[in-house]
């Protein structure tokens, strides 16, 4: 139920582009794309691929959940970059007013 409740909340947050291009552009090759279409052709032998089919529908879900793990995560770096900016700055902030109060004197 969660999830579900998460792919509606995703459903309704989407961005234009996303809701006009539904699929994220794949970075494989013309030649990868077809070997690939080959093995999706042919039926699952194994007990996990068969197990696999049952969750094909899911796969939007988690292509837009681990899209949004990965943009946290990029924005975690960058505010830790930001803060590591900030404190730099800030020292030199109290290098330049110590300078100063030194040449009044």
């Amino acid at each position: 139920r969660r999830i579900l409740r998460m792919a509606e909340i995703c459903r309704k947050l989407e961005t234009e582009e996303e809701k006009v291009l539904p699929f994220y552009p794949s970075s494989l090759t013309e030649w990868e794309q077809q070997n690939a279409r080959k093995v999706l052709e042919e039926p699952p032998s194994e007990p996990l691929a068969l197990a696999m089919q049952d969750y094909v529908g899911m796969e939007k879900f988690w292509k837009r959940f681990n899209k949004a793990k990965l943009e946290e995560k990029a924005l975690e770096q960058a505010r830790a970059a930001l803060a590591n900016r900030n404190q730099n700055l800030r020292g030199m902030l109290q290098q330049y007013l110590a300078g100063a109060a030194i040449q009044k004197v």
